[in-house]
């Protein structure tokens, strides 16, 4: 029995390679964002504490939460009420779903663009990682700016008697727009799959 040959590595061009390893670049980029999700972090404890100590009584918290509720920064109630309760959360679910999208283009952008971590048998491997690649974030990243631009406008929403009938149909006119963009990226990437299939049938 003829044993298996024994695959050879065909030597890499020296400036191929030096082109290859300019993807290490990104990687300022990725520690950059880790910082921005630790200022998000300590955005998100602040609000919440304000919150907490607007509940408690807390005379400078309660006028930073109706300042930060308010449009233009003008205070127009003296006391805590539901609908500003409703916007602070608000505001705490939009920080947290924008550090989601961050967590997706750090590790997803580092694991696709710039190096493998080997995550496969770390029992903490975000589902998703497992068959990330460039088309599959893309449809991910789209989808995590819909549910932010949502945030954004339902808040507008619920105080809309503090905004313009303009504004109103422009923040629903954006997001909509963001809807379309996502249903095309999704159509374009669900093709060029089915493409990519027939192809290897065919060969």
């Amino acid at each position: 029995m003829t044993p298996a040959p024994i695959p050879t590595h065909k030597k890499v061009p020296a400036l191929a390679n030096f082109i290859f390893m300019t993807r290490w670049l990104q990687l300022p980029l990725y520690l950059g964002l880790i910082l921005a999700q630790g200022v998000y972090v300590y955005h998100f404890w602040v609000e919440l504490i304000d919150l907490v100590g607007a509940l408690l009584g807390n005379g400078t918290a309660l006028e930073h939460i109706l300042t930060a509720t308010s449009v233009g920064g003008v205070p127009t109630q003296t006391k805590l009420t539901e609908t500003a309760i409703m916007l602070v959360v608000l505001g705490l679910i939009d920080v947290v779903m924008i550090s989601n999208l961050l967590i997706m283009v750090i590790v997803g952008g580092y694991e696709t663009f710039v190096s493998r971590m080997h995550l496969e048998n770390h029992p903490d491997q975000p589902e998703w990682l497992s068959h990330v690649n460039a088309s599959v974030l893309k449809v991910k990243l789209a989808t995590a700016i819909i549910g932010i631009s949502s945030i954004h406008l339902l808040k507008t929403f619920i105080n809309a008697s503090a905004h313009d009938t303009k504004t109103l149909y422009a923040q629903t006119g954006i997001h909509v727009v963001f809807l379309l963009s996502a249903l095309a990226i999704a159509a374009a990437d669900r093709l060029m799959a089915a493409t990519l299939h027939a192809n290897q049938e065919v060969h």
